[in-house]
């Protein structure tokens, strides 16, 4: 069975709710490899776990802004647990808010011995901003390894979705702790998932 075919399986699997919490104390113990989503408040996190796995509602999609304040964690076939974390950046968050969510977020993203990498999502029709950018700097000196994942690209038009993509490149080129490939995604049209599919399901120990 090649790469992809291990990938499609695993993630056609069973997917269930395993844990959420807003405490850091409180975690779920440490097991399974873990993939963490991250991203701006509305960069898409839910809608792409929900796209991966084939799932219309396993993760709660806002249209709010700023609104999941939980660390939410899904057992993907008993091999990899997926992580959606609060979004970062939403600028009607409080200030005191704000500060208590990336508490929140870099206390998990230290602690956690089996994180195997951070799937940091990009809106396409945006490309990397400065609160992007900070955050990798922030996983780069925490030594947690991140991949830049663009989203919507439906969304963007041709030049709007290259230009993204070529600044994302650049971008991850930069940093010590970024992974060096790039994934473009369309949740909505079902674009690129396979390819990412295949990227987690080598770090859950598929096609190793």
């Amino acid at each position: 069975m090649s790469d992809g075919e291990e990938a499609r399986k695993l993630f056609c699997g069973p997917c269930d709710f395993a844990w959420g919490t807003g405490d850091i104390a409180s975690l779920p113990p440490q097991g399974l490899p873990e993939t963490a989503f991250a991203g701006r408040s509305n960069a898409g996190k839910s809608s792409l776990i929900n796209a991966l796995t084939g799932r219309k509602a396993l993760a709660r999609v806002s249209q709010t802004p700023g609104r999941t304040r939980e660390l939410n964690f899904f057992n993907l076939g008993g091999r990899l647990m997926l992580v959606d974390l609060p979004g970062y950046g939403y600028a009607k968050a409080s200030k005191s808010l704000a500060a208590e969510w990336q508490s929140l977020i870099f206390s998990y993203l230290r602690g956690r011995a089996n994180l195997k990498r951070v799937i940091l999502l990009l809106d396409a029709r945006r490309g990397p901003m400065d609160v992007d950018r900070a955050v990798m700097e922030l996983l780069d000196k925490a030594a947690v390894s991140y991949c830049l994942t663009l989203t919507k690209i439906d969304a963007a038009a041709t030049p709007e979705r290259d230009s993204a993509e070529a600044a994302a490149q650049a971008e991850a080129s930069r940093h010590t702790a970024a992974y060096p490939e790039i994934f473009s995604t369309s949740a909505q049209k079902s674009l690129g998932l396979d390819a990412l599919r295949a990227h987690l399901a080598a770090l859950a120990g598929f096609g190793l």
